[in-house]
Parts: C-alpha cells; structure tokens; sequence
C-alpha cells in the first residue's frame, strides 16, 4: 500500500518539457485523485509506474466491473472522483455495466479507457475494438486523446465535466500515446458555486409554497450531493411540511426527525405514501421523480394528481421530465432550499394554521406503519404461506428487523438488486446523508458488493455493509479477494433463499407457477468466504442474526471482512416489473395449457 501522506502530491505547474505519463499522472495529482480502481495492463504501464511517486494508489481488483462499482461508490461517499483503469479492449468492455450505473446514480466517476495503439486500429489486432460508441450514452462526457501533446489537457476536461456535469466520463487514450516527449501545462481543476436559481422562479415556488394547505417535500439524491440535508430540514420545519425520502435515497433526511415519513417506492413506506396521497402542493428537492421511484404500491395508487407540483433540480434535463410542473428551479437544491427558507419568513404559509393537525397526522401514520411493520413477520400471498408453513429457515421480513436494530449508527450500506434487498427498503433508516447506495435506475445484479468496497476506501472509519442475494452474489463474490488482498475490510450480508427471487415472484403472479432458471442449488458461502482468507458465518436462526451482524461490524474495525450468510425462506416479496407485465396469452394449441 503506497503510503501518500509522505508524497509531495503537488502538480507541477506552468509550461513544462515531460513525457505524456507525467502529464496524466500530474494533472490526476491537481484533481487530487488519491486511488484509482483497475487491473494492471500494458497498455497504461507507464503511467501506472509513476503512481506511488505521485501519492496515488492503485486497487488492484478482481473484475473489471467491481472496479468501476468500486469507483463509483468511492465517488458516492466522499464526493469526489472516482477513478478506474484497464487493459484496452476487453478489460474496458467490462467497464460499461457499472458506469451506466454509475450514470443513474450522478456518480462523477471517469473511467479511463486506454484503447489500441493508433497504428493498429482498424486492422484487428490483439484486444482492439472501438471504446468511444459503447460509452455514448451513459457518460456525461467523452475525451479523446487524438495527440501526445493534448493529454493534460484533455485529462483535465475529463475529470471537469464528471463534476460539472454531475456524472461520469471517459477518458479514451491510444497506449502509444504515454511515450514520448511534449510541452504543456498542466491544467488546475475547475471550481464552480451552483446558484439558487431564478429569483423569478423562486418568487413563485415560495408563494405556491406560501399558499399550500398541506405541502410535501420529497427529499432526493440531489440533497445529498449537495450537502443540503440541514437545509432541507429547516425548510421543511419552516414548512411543517412531511417529507418522504426519494427512491433509494433513504439518507435523503434523517429518519429521528418528527416530520421524517419514509421512502417513497417500490417497497417503501406506507405513511410517506399516505401523507403524500394528501399533498396540495409537492415540492420534490432534488430528485428527478423517476417513473420506478414512485409507481403504486401495496395495491394503491398514492401520487396526488391534483396537486401542484414545484421541482427543484441543478440538472435542468430532469425538469419536467416525468411529472408536469407548475413550477421549476433550475438550481443547487441546498442553496434553493435556503432561498426557499428565507422567502418564506415574509410570507405566512397557509398551511401555518393547521400546522398541529398536519402534525398529528404524520405522528399517527408513521405510528400505524412502525406497527405494521413490527408485526408483519411474512409475507401472505399463497405461495410464500405454503413454501414458508415446513422450512427451517428464517422469514425475511422478521430477518430484515432483526439487521436494521443491530445496524451501527455510523452504516455504510449498499443494496443490491434482489427481492429481499428490495424489501429492506421498508426497514433502513439513517441519520446522517452519504449512507445508503442502491444501484438505481439501471438495477444491475452484482452491484453492492464491489460499490461498498469503494465505500470503504473513501471512510475507512465507517462501518461498510453490503445487502447482497444469493443470484447477485455469484456474480461478484470474487471480490472478497480484493477486500482480504488489498486489506480493506467490509461486511457482505448474504441472503440466500436459493432462487432468483424478484424474477420467481413473477412465474408465481403471472405463469402458475411454472419455474423455469429461478430455482439454485448454492454451496455454502460462508465456507467459500473462509477458503478465500475471510471470515464466513452462516445464520439460521433469528435469535443469532443481531449478534452475527455486531460481530461481523466489530471484526471490520480490527481489519477482517466477513461475509454473513443468512439462509431465508423462500417467501417472496411484491414483484419488481408489476408495471410492465400481465396475463399471458396463447393462441396455439400446444401453448394453450400455458395461461
């Protein structure tokens, strides 16, 4: 491990004579990059042998995949750059899954791709292939290095735009292009204060608000990126509005709060549903409003359609972009929030008058949801009642309970894409923003793991837990190498109920039960954690799911990962694609006993 407090990590600066290697690693040094995420390759050797003498270190990581996941959740919790490289070709294709998601999550991750030397290309030479189309669309920016001369420059661009930009970027450079000798300067990050808004805009957003019997907030990921959770709160005490978390953003406003109602979204809260249901005047604070993000749940349809709506957002692409609005403020939601706050002290909310009632209103849903929530020990649908009725495993609802009360204060936790991740939605509360990370709108299975990683590195103080199913676990368990090789320790929560539990629920709801690739036969994950030099546990019983998650959490402060399998029944939450399924139909013959 490169020890970076004992480097000058100051970039040069003014015109200077240097190899393009120094020029990159330089101007990584002036974006303060500190570790980048990556498999070591020839086609950026160079430069790599110049990244202990800059102060930078290199995770060495298992897939390709994980190292982008990695960088975008080191970007996610620190709120800077996240950095990852590869070899040219394949190595870069296997990039592409997790910086689309890094895309939906407004991570400012740069992905550097190295490609092909430029004397080959085109001729189909060992690991060549075009790296720029694959990345078109889920970068906010691409950079490609088409002289020796431009590769401070460029690289710069680069990290600028992740941060502009609010996503990320690629960075493309020929491997020919590290060689050889050019004068340049290396170019000083940018640095930008995003504004409020149009006063205009809101003047008229703060007299909705003014006006509003009984606003809502929706608190979104953009709070957080903007460091606005404090604003928030003291626009919505100015308010005494309810605010619900957006989609996945559960750390969007602190849950011990009285006007705190809960997720919104698949598997979220009933109360924040309900109190929403009754909104006049929505105020959705950085968030985009995703269609997944607020499609009906638990059989009712909560989005009050009457209401008006004011959308607050820095990224003016998102504005109105799935909801018709009356007002939009194309602004930093902390500063909108403050300006929102002190338009308000001049004018009397309508909503001021019943205040109290509001108030008890939110007390008793939130109330009458912590009671279901306390009681709700499976799930009720046939199928879950019949599998659930002889199994000697643990109901996950009961599990998901038993986890959120041991869950330290300082939790780091990353979910992934299966249905008891999806439930867990209802159970995770926090205090303190940068604390939850789910892999958004592009849901890839695989995603928790290798991201909390990347969590860690960023707050090595925090504790790093990853919410994984068993399907998404085969598919990144590999990193265990990384956390015990590198020495960075977390803690994986396995559940494993054997299927693909999101995909089963819809042959259970809409194919008779006709189970076709969702049944898995698993090895026992803990022993293959304990061959792999971590630490493995299997619980099956309640009574132990506190306890195995404590020590698990006290073993990654000593510096041990541990990997937590919990065997769960097969019960099954609601599905995931209730929105875009139905009843089949069939019309020939052959097919017909298929409905």
């Amino acid at each position: 491990m490169n020890n970076i407090s004992d480097v000058n990590r100051m970039a040069v600066t003014g015109r200077v004579r240097i190899t393009p290697s120094e020029a990159f690693v330089e101007t990584l040094v002036a974006q303060g990059v500190t570790h980048v995420f990556g498999i070591v390759g020839s086609a950026y050797m160079d430069a790599l042998d110049l990244f202990p003498a800059a102060g930078i270190r290199f995770v060495p990581t298992v897939h390709e995949q994980g190292s982008a996941h990695m960088a975008d959740g080191f970007s996610r919790v620190s709120g800077r750059h996240g950095v990852c490289i590869g070899q040219n070709g394949p190595g870069i294709t296997n990039f592409a899954t997790a910086i689309a998601a890094a895309y939906w999550a407004h991570s400012p991750v740069v992905a550097i791709t190295p490609e092909a030397g430029t004397m080959g290309v085109g001729l189909g030479g060992f690991q060549e292939t075009d790296q720029l189309p694959m990345f078109s669309k889920i970068t906010k920016y691409q950079a490609h290095v088409n002289n020796p001369a431009r590769m401070a420059e460029l690289t710069g661009r680069a990290f600028d735009r992740a941060l502009l930009e609010m996503g990320p970027t690629q960075l493309n450079i020929p491997r020919d292009y590290f060689y050889g000798e050019i004068e340049c300067e290396v170019p000083q990050p940018i640095h930008i204060e995003r504004g409020a808004g149009g006063e205009h805009s809101l003047d008229e957003a703060a007299d909705l608000l003014a006006q509003a019997k009984f606003p809502v907030i929706i608190s979104g990921g953009g709070v957080v990126m903007a460091g606005g959770v404090a604003d928030a709160v003291a626009l919505a005490e100015a308010l005494g509005a309810p605010v619900c978390n957006s989609y996945l953003h559960n750390d969007s406003f602190p849950a011990s709060h009285p006007l705190w109602c809960g997720p919104l979204g698949y598997h979220g809260s009933k109360a924040a549903m309900k109190l929403i249901a009754k909104a006049d005047v929505v105020l959705a604070l950085g968030s985009r409003i995703g269609p997944f993000g607020v499609l009906p749940q638990y059989g009712f349809e909560y989005w009050p359609q009457s209401a008006k709506l004011i959308q607050v957002d820095a990224d003016p692409r998102v504005l109105g972009l799935v909801k018709k609005t009356n007002v939009v403020v194309c602004g930093d939601p902390a500063a909108a929030a403050r300006a929102l706050t002190a338009r308000l002290k001049s004018r009397m909310p309508a909503g001021a008058a019943n205040r109290e009632h509001r108030m008890a209103q939110i007390k008793a849903e939130r109330a009458a949801w912590d009671q279901e929530l306390a009681g709700w020990n499976q799930e009720k649908d046939d199928w879950s009642l019949e599998v659930a009725k002889d199994s000697k495993y643990m109901h996950p609802r009961q599990m998901l309970r038993e986890l959120q009360k041991a869950m330290p204060a300082d939790a780091m936790v990353s979910t992934d894409i299966g249905n008891i991740c999806q439930v867990a939605n209802s159970y995770l509360k926090f205090e303190k923003p940068r604390s939850m990370f789910g892999a958004m709108m592009f849901g890839n299975c695989g995603y928790a793991f290798p991201t909390m990683i990347g969590c860690k590195v960023a707050a090595p103080d925090r504790s790093a837990v990853a919410y994984v199913g068993d399907g998404a676990w085969c598919m990144s368990f590999g990193e265990i190498l990384t956390c015990v090789r590198e020495n960075i320790p977390v803690t994986a929560v396995v559940f494993n109920n054997q299927q693909w539990g999101a995909e089963k629920k819809n042959h259970v709801d809409f194919y008779s039960n006709r189970f076709l690739g969702v049944n898995l036969e698993n090895p026992s994950f803990a022993g293959i954690a304990r061959s792999m030099g971590a630490e493995g546990v299997t619980v099956d019983r309640l009574s132990d799911v506190g306890a195995a998650l404590h020590d698990a959490c006290k073993a990654q402060k000593e510096g041990r990962t541990t990997i937590v399998e919990m065997m769960c029944t097969r019960e099954l939450g609601d599905p995931f694609r209730r929105d875009a399924l139905r009843k089949p139909v069939r019309t020939l013959a052959k097919y017909k006993a298929f409905v």
